[in-house]
């Protein structure tokens, strides 16, 4: 990951990069699923938790989706944490309202970024 993105190195450690590990934590996710996210994207390290990481989260769990799912969509597509708030609403939404699984949901994903 360092090799790929070597801006990783030049942020803070007790400021950005453990709160969000342990934010992701506290979401649900296990080691390997932190581990596995932040390979797939280590631009999330540089996200705001206030400002970026969380409020993706509030708009996933306002269309119903359970811990456990929002877990699972981010391990699986934790770009969308970089998306903006209209590339997440957008589809979510749509999806949502024809009772889309959260698996349909990251396919679709995909479309948007």
């Amino acid at each position: 990951v360092l090799a790929k993105h070597p801006e990783l190195l030049v942020r803070s450690l007790d400021e950005k990069m453990k709160p969000t590990v342990q934010w992701l934590k506290d979401l649900g996710m296990d080691d390997s699923q932190v581990a596995k996210t932040i390979v797939k994207f280590p631009s999330l390290m540089g996200c705001s938790l206030e400002d970026n990481l969380k409020p993706k989260v509030e708009i996933l769990r306002e269309y119903e989706f359970t811990d456990i799912q929002v877990v699972r969509i981010l391990s699986t597509f934790p770009v969308l944490l970089g998306l903006s708030s209209k590339q997440v609403r957008t589809p979510v939404s749509c999806l949502a309202s024809i009772g889309c699984l959260e698996e349909s949901l990251v396919v679709h994903l995909h479309e948007f970024d």
